[in-house]
């Protein structure tokens, strides 16, 4: 079984939201049906980005990094 880092955008605002999963289209899924208590306001969302982790662990750091103020820059000027 894998985990998952993924990078969303938001169709409303541009907004990137980035999280982690065992499975990408469930979790997307939860997101566009507002589900997720975050990411409510600024539904639909659409999947920019995977990445593989070996562990839950491994994709929990993955998240927290990219989470960090120069990374999520970063992928703003990626996702423009």
């Amino acid at each position: 079984m894998g985990y998952y880092v993924y990078i969303l955008k938001s169709r409303v605002n541009g907004d990137l939201y980035v999280g982690s999963t065992a499975n990408v289209i469930n979790r997307l899924r939860l997101h566009n049906d507002g589900k997720v208590k975050s990411t409510k306001g600024y539904r639909p969302w659409v999947l920019l980005e995977t990445r593989v982790c070996a562990t839950r662990t491994d994709s929990m750091s993955l998240e927290r990094f990219l989470k960090t103020g120069q990374q999520k820059e970063l992928l703003r000027q990626k996702y423009k």
